[in-house]
């Protein structure tokens, strides 16, 4: 299967180097990376250039010309993806909180689903050890907030480490999604469900950075407490019957 896996990036240049390493160590030849980098001003995208001849034409570089958020970055990869033949389209962050080594699982998932999801809260998932009682609270909140208020049956509706079947994508109005903070998580949760795509959660450990800066502030939480009262209203017109044989790239 050909997998390609968007990683957006600003500021990764000390992960870069060991992800890829980790990623390419993994048992799936066709697997393949495309970083989209921000215009990172450690040079992430230039390192990443640089790297990409190594791994024989399996890492490709989209540069944007600034921090433009992490909403567009993945509707850039999931073009660019889908339109070179990506069978099966990956998200994930470069800082290794997602593990790399859950890769497969997520592979075998979408073999009965049309979404694997990467999760945190479900049986065998966590968070960092190392997390305070405090911000282990906020991060659970966060989600309940979102899947109640939504109605969603999945139980990481925030987190970003998750693997599409091209179909799924294809079939979902990504020229219609407004978020581009760590919301985009949610919102492209809640479309799937509304158009009665499957998931499969698998469980991960949830690791924090531990390389370089987080890139969360408070512009971005509030954008996603907002956000996600007005995806009922944005969505209203999607369900399982109006679900389209029509691609939307």
């Amino acid at each position: 299967m050909n997998i390609t896996i968007v990683i957006p990036t600003y500021n990764e240049a000390e992960n870069i180097p060991k992800l890829f390493a980790a990623l390419f160590d993994l048992p799936l030849p066709e697997l393949s990376l495309l970083i989209v980098d921000d215009n990172s001003p450690d040079g992430t995208g230039r390192l990443a250039e640089s790297l990409a001849p190594r791994y024989g034409g399996r890492v490709n570089v989209l540069h944007r010309a600034g921090k433009m958020g992490l909403g567009t970055a993945y509707i850039e990869g999931f073009r660019y993806a889908l339109e070179h033949g990506a069978q099966a389209v990956g998200q994930m962050d470069a800082d290794f909180s997602h593990p790399v080594a859950k890769i497969p699982e997520l592979v075998c998932a979408i073999g009965e689903a049309d979404i694997a999801i990467g999760s945190r809260y479900v049986a065998g998932g966590s968070l960092d050890e190392r997390w305070p009682l405090w911000r282990k609270g906020l991060s659970a909140w966060g989600n309940f907030y979102a899947r109640t208020l939504l109605g969603l049956p999945l139980r990481d509706v925030t987190g970003g480490f998750r693997l599409w079947r091209r179909e799924t994508l294809l079939n979902m109005p990504l020229e219609r999604v407004r978020s581009n903070g760590y919301v985009f998580q949610v919102e492209i949760a809640y479309i799937a469900h509304r158009l009665g795509f499957k998931h499969k959660e698998v469980p991960i450990y949830f690791a924090d950075r531990r390389w370089g800066k987080s890139k969360m502030n408070f512009r971005i939480q509030l954008e996603a407490a907002l956000r996600v009262w007005r995806l009922p209203w944005a969505y209203r017109d999607l369900s399982v019957e109006t679900r389209s044989a029509a691609t939307h790239l």
